[in-house]
């Protein structure tokens, strides 16, 4: 196995399944720890604070973690507007989402305004989404207000089933307005521009995780090495039908060394 400088790692489904820890995992974490290999958790999730996801993962999984250690699409999403050239100076944002969102536009290039006073329109996951919400982003992008959104997934796992993921708002927004979003996280641009950016932009990466449409298919995309596990979302009857095959494959992390 090649020798990679720096690993980006997706959470749900190839860390843990939700609350509950895959021991394979957390061995290979320590492992990178040990060799002292630079990584980073890649998540599409805009909802949680990165000290959330930070905490959660020293506590229920017991892969000592820091906020710097995390890479949220709604950080990718702010990181993203702070610079977009589309609105010079002060970036006036009309945000739908929640907490991890809110805090990762807590910044001083962004200021968050009513829908009347956007030049952006963000969109995130949203579990208290409104009509009027909706009615509101409408009318601001209608009024000219750059359509963003943090992610296109369509549907989250949960104990009861799949419930509607971001990309369920985005799309009633996306109908509502006839105006396409630019899409942020996995298997998009940005977020792995970010991500890199602040692992120092190494040399040799790898995008490690269990979905293909999410995970393997940012790093094809991106020129990046892609490692997918089979703990998660894809199955190997479906990879066998894809014509771009992930770099490896590998059942659990104990098949993986990163030496």
């Amino acid at each position: 196995m090649p020798q990679y400088d720096a690993y980006l790692i997706d959470l749900d489904g190839t860390i843990y399944h939700g609350k509950n820890p895959i021991p394979e995992a957390k061995r290979f974490v320590h492992r990178l720890q040990e060799a002292n290999i630079p990584y980073l958790f890649v998540t599409n999730n805009s909802t949680k604070t990165a000290e959330a996801f930070a905490e959660d993962l020293t506590r229920l999984h017991g892969i000592k973690t820091s906020k710097e250690q995390v890479y949220t699409s709604a950080m990718a999403t702010a990181d993203y507007v702070a610079s977009d050239s589309f609105k010079k100076g002060l970036k006036k944002v009309y945000l739908i989402g929640e907490a991890g969102l809110e805090e990762a536009f807590t910044r001083p290039e962004i200021q968050l305004v009513s829908y009347d006073q956007a030049d952006y329109v963000v969109m995130g996951l949203d579990r208290s989404f409104t009509y009027q919400k909706l009615m509101e982003a409408t009318f601001a992008i209608q009024r000219g207000a750059r359509f963003i959104a943090t992610n296109a997934d369509t549907n989250l796992p949960s104990e009861k089933g799949m419930l509607p993921g971001a990309g369920s708002l985005v799309a009633a927004l996306k109908t509502a307005t006839g105006v396409a979003p630019t899409i942020i996280a996995k298997p998009e641009a940005p977020i792995m521009q970010g991500a890199l950016k602040r692992l120092n932009n190494p040399k040799k990466p790898i995008m490690v995780g269990d979905n293909y449409q999410t995970d393997i298919l940012a790093g094809i995309q991106n020129g990046l090495a892609t490692l997918l596990v089979y703990t998660g979302v894809s199955t190997k009857e479906q990879i066998q039908q894809k014509e771009i095959k992930p770099t490896h494959e590998v059942e659990h992390f104990d098949q993986w060394s990163v030496k």
